[in-house]
């Protein structure tokens, strides 16, 4: 059954490619969360006709919706001939901007040398096709099952994914018996199985000061300066310590099996939306958003103590400085066993199609397993997709046309298999 499912399979390589240039040319940009609904309704479109359950379920009052940027998520559902496990594909529908640095357009999905290129190609949309082409051949097959295939695109990963599964998780859409294993076709390689990510804390800090003209400066209190004294501390005392830390989880690239932590962003002074000359004015306020990763063996008070303390310190030593510290998210670090159903059934499915055995890894940043198992309550998940890790919000990301192929079988051999269809 599983060879004549993988010839079905390779037959749809130029739909699977299709699909994914389709997704492609979609630019379901977040922030700010463009064409949700029309990338929704192609997925929707192609796997109603296939004979799944389609739902359109908007996360109405959640984080970022709103009438001109609505979070439409996708719920497609398949029952087989009996009760039984549900096997659910969730995929994210959303990208990040392009940026510069393009040698090709980021939303033609134009195709090089067994190549797609484009935005989202990588993270994750090619991922999502071949979770749909996967599904849409066992259901072509005429393969019997007990149980059900489900499938959904959600919307906001990129941004923490809050209107997307965490909203879905929260109505009881990823919790058993409803569904029993998921697998999100994140870009962690082809045969490479993701079981978790570190932990993320964000924060923004404030600084404050007192304003002059900028010509006197010495009338005023400079939170710019202030904020330096922040950044120097920074660098001095904390970033090495961090550097020093290193987990046991099979964190991917080796670099990130360390703690780290990331200026997302910074500003002070003059409105951001300024053009033109500037005013001479002191800047009374400035503010930083820091990104801190960390390892399963740190605790999250003690990552947050760590910043804490050092501004407390700097209150105590810097004439002048006083701070506020908002906090932005926080996930603690997951990993799925790595003995559990999913993990055994993707990993047999990998070495029937690749002929080699699987690596296990942990991701260096987060995504949506962590609403899934904290929501959820759903243990049995982890993600496998194809697509190169390093590539995603990169210029010129790409997927690998054979390795598309090779995650559609992969999906449908292991979906099978927790399935319990003998193949």
């Amino acid at each position: 059954m599983l060879e004549a499912l993988f010839t079905r399979i390779e037959d749809q390589r130029e739909a699977l490619v299709e699909l994914t240039r389709e997704l492609v040319q979609i630019p379901t940009i977040n922030p700010p969360g463009d064409a949700y609904r029309a990338c929704a309704r192609v997925l929707g479109n192609r796997l109603g006709h296939s004979g799944f359950e389609v739902s359109y379920l908007r996360a109405e009052g959640a984080l970022g919706d709103s009438e001109r940027y609505p979070r439409i998520n996708l719920i497609a559902r398949y029952e087989g001939r009996a009760t039984g496990p549900c096997v659910h594909f969730n995929g994210h529908l959303d990208v990040v901007e392009p940026g510069q640095g393009w040698s090709v357009n980021p939303f033609a999905g134009a195709v090089h040398h067994g190549r797609l290129y484009g935005r989202g190609a990588c993270d994750m949309k090619g991922g999502i096709a071949a979770a749909v082409i996967a599904l849409e051949s066992i259901i072509a097959a005429g393969v019997r099952f007990e149980g059900a295939l489900e499938f959904s695109g959600t919307v906001d990963e990129e941004s923490g994914g809050y209107a997307g599964v965490a909203w879905l998780a929260g109505q009881g859409w990823f919790s058993p018996p409803r569904v029993d294993h998921v697998i999100i076709p994140e870009p962690l390689g082809v045969d490479r199985i993701c079981i978790g990510h570190r932990g993320v804390w964000w924060a923004e800090i404030e600084t404050w000061g007192r304003t002059a003209h900028g010509s006197m400066p010495f009338l005023g209190d400079c939170a710019i300066r202030h904020m330096g004294a922040v950044l120097n501390r920074l660098e001095r005392h904390l970033l090495p310590r961090l550097a020093t830390r290193q987990t046991a989880m099979p964190v991917v690239p080796r670099e990130a099996r360390r703690s780290t932590l990331n200026l997302n962003a910074i500003h002070g002074g003059l409105a951001e939306a300024h053009d033109g000359l500037p005013s001479p004015l002191v800047a009374d306020r400035c503010r930083m958003v820091i990104d801190r990763r960390f390892l399963i063996e740190e605790d999250l008070a003690e990552v947050k103590a760590e910043i804490t303390d050092l501004l407390e310190q700097l209150r105590h030593d810097r004439r002048g400085f006083d701070y506020r510290i908002r906090e932005v998210m926080e996930v603690l670090p997951t990993m799925t066993p790595r003995d559990a159903p999913v993990v055994r059934a993707v990993g047999l499915a990998i070495e029937r199609v690749l002929g080699r055995s699987p690596a296990l890894v942990v991701s260096p940043g987060t995504y949506d397993q962590k609403h899934v198992q904290r929501i959820g309550r759903l243990e049995d998940c982890i993600a496998y997709g194809p697509g190169i890790l390093e590539l995603a919000h990169q210029p010129d990301e790409y997927v690998v046309i054979d390795d598309l192929v090779n995650a559609a079988k992969v999906m449908a051999a292991a979906a099978l298999a927790l399935l319990g269809v003998e193949a």
